[in-house]
């Protein structure tokens, strides 16, 4: 049997007290009941990964973790639900602003994220951590990333940015050979090449729906004088390194691009790195 391990939104799936432990009961009962409702989903195991207050009173988020079987492959999803003991809602909005109370609940980012080889601007040892998952081919990741590059270089003392890949396949295959390209820069020694990456428009050589290979590389050897071929971006080591970074977005519940941590918590608006340094 294949396992595989994926953070999927489950739609697509189909005082401690006695009261609070029925009703994280009635939270799990509920989920199980709700992916069953798809014959193709055999549910494996579920249970609470995280619970945590809202300022609702009397309401909770919870992320839950489920091990499914699909046509005999092991799928590991989260999801994120909510409930006062009595009633359970699949999302909570702010009337004010309308945003989802959801981003309370994401899991923070913990130490392992602040991986020396991952970093791309900044200092290794400061205080404040931005951790950023990204796709080089996401317009608006275009224009962000090169931003918040610029800030923590300004501040490089003060701040440390480290960088994963997270290309969205389903929007861009061409990101993924080119997230590798980026990889194999990085290891030959290309200054910068996160920041020059995103500031080059690849539009001339390739667009982001583009699924020929061999089209990406040759653009990317021309912008950046290399000699990488199809064979290069195969290596068992390089898919792996992909493969890790995309695996820890999803345990933190990356879902789309850019998504930014600064100093281990979401930040939703994306704003947060702006207050950070010392020489605004």
């Amino acid at each position: 049997m294949k396992t595989t391990s994926k953070v999927l939104t489950l739609a697509v799936l189909l005082t401690t007290s006695l009261f609070a432990n029925v009703s994280d009961d009635n939270v799990l009962k509920f989920e199980k009941k709700r992916i069953s409702q798809n014959p193709n989903v055999e549910v494996e195991n579920i249970s609470i990964n995280t619970k945590k207050e809202l300022p609702v009173k009397g309401w909770y988020g919870y992320i839950i973790d489920v091990e499914a079987k699909i046509e005999d492959k092991i799928v590991n999803a989260k999801d994120i639900i909510f409930s006062d003991g009595r009633y359970i809602s699949l999302d909570l909005l702010d009337s004010t602003n309308g945003k989802s109370l959801k981003d309370l609940v994401t899991p923070e980012v913990t130490s392992k994220y602040y991986d020396k080889a991952k970093l791309i601007a900044g200092n290794h040892n400061a205080k404040d951590k931005i951790v950023i998952f990204s796709d080089p081919l996401c317009p608006f990741c275009m224009d962000y990333v090169p931003e918040v590059i610029k800030h923590v270089n300004k501040n490089k003392d003060s701040i440390a940015l480290y960088y994963y890949h997270f290309p969205l396949l389903r929007l861009h295959p061409a990101a993924d050979p080119l997230s590798k390209l980026m990889e194999l820069g990085k290891e030959k020694g290309i200054k910068d090449i996160e920041l020059k990456v995103y500031e080059t428009d690849w539009d001339e050589y390739f667009t982001s729906k583009e699924s020929d290979v061999k089209k990406v590389i040759t653009g990317f050897n021309k912008v950046f004088k290399t000699s990488f071929t199809q064979n290069d971006i195969e290596s068992i080591e390089l898919i792996d390194a992909i493969e890790n970074d995309m695996a820890l977005g999803e345990e933190v519940m990356v879902q789309g691009t850019p998504t930014i941590f600064v100093n281990g918590e979401k930040d939703t608006m994306r704003t947060k790195y702006e207050k950070l340094g010392k020489n605004k």
